[in-house]
């Protein structure tokens, strides 16, 4: 059962705001007293689903829920969705547009980096009709 809850939104293609939902679940997680390694592993992946959102999908949600021996990360997004989950998850591979890899976004590490953070990966998509990521990572130690 979880002991914390919380809910954030993420609109497509705001990059003004990207990144905002990550620092409020890094400072959520320094307030709990999680240890450094596990924030930064959550924190990792909670930024890169968020820019997944952000440039691919349609309104979206990160749903962060913290038990007392697991965190869990479930993004959802109404998007365009993934085509192929295993190409996708090599590393360099992008679907961004030139216009999002001008911004320097895109460069095809998001969910990469996302598998080699998050203790458990699960995806599931269908095109044109959005895609959940659901990303666990155990909990080891809590600084008290």
């Amino acid at each position: 059962m979880p002991y914390l809850e919380k809910s954030f939104g993420i609109v497509p293609l705001d990059f003004v705001k990207a990144g905002e939902v990550s620092i409020q679940v890094q400072g959520l997680l320094k307030t709990i007293g999680f240890e450094a390694d596990l924030i930064r592993r959550v924190s990792v992946c909670a930024y890169e689903s968020e820019m997944n959102v952000v440039m691919h999908g349609g309104d979206g949600t990160l749903m962060l829920r913290v038990g007392s021996d697991e965190v869990v990360l479930d993004v959802t997004d109404d998007g365009q969705g993934i085509e192929d989950i295993e190409l996708a998850l090599q590393e360099g591979y992008s679907t961004a547009s030139e216009e999002i890899r001008e911004m320097g976004f895109g460069a095809g590490m998001g969910l990469p980096n996302i598998k080699k953070n998050a203790d458990l990966l699960e995806i599931y998509s269908e095109k044109g009709k959005g895609t959940h990521v659901r990303m666990s990572f155990k909990v080891k130690n809590r600084k008290e």
